[in-house]
C-alpha cells in the first residue's frame, strides 16, 4: 500500500500576510490618515479624500472622526 502523505492545507487568510492599516508617510496631505485607508482598501487615495470632505460637510463629523484617526492610527514603520 502506498503511503498517502497530504499537506495541510492552509486557511486562506493564513496564506496572504496579514495587512495593517498605517497612517501613509509618503500618500499624505494632512497627516496620512486619508492615505493610508486607502492602502489598506487597495484604492485611490482620491476616493477617500471625497468621502472625507463629504462627511465634512454632512454634519461636520468628518473632522472629528479625522481628528480621531490621526491619533489613533499609527504611522508606517
Amino acid at each position: 500500500m502506498p503511503s498517502r502523505k497530504k499537506k495541510a492545507a492552509r486557511a486562506p487568510h493564513q496564506q496572504q500576510q496579514q495587512k495593517k492599516l498605517y497612517r501613509s508617510r509618503t500618500d499624505r496631505r494632512i497627516a496620512g490618515v486619508c492615505g493610508g485607508i486607502a492602502k489598506y482598501l487597495d484604492i485611490d487615495p482620491t476616493i477617500v479624500r471625497l468621502i472625507w470632505v463629504l462627511a465634512v460637510f454632512m454634519g461636520g463629523m468628518g473632522i472629528l472622526a479625522y481628528l480621531l484617526a490621526w491619533i489613533i492610527i499609527p504611522e508606517e514603520p
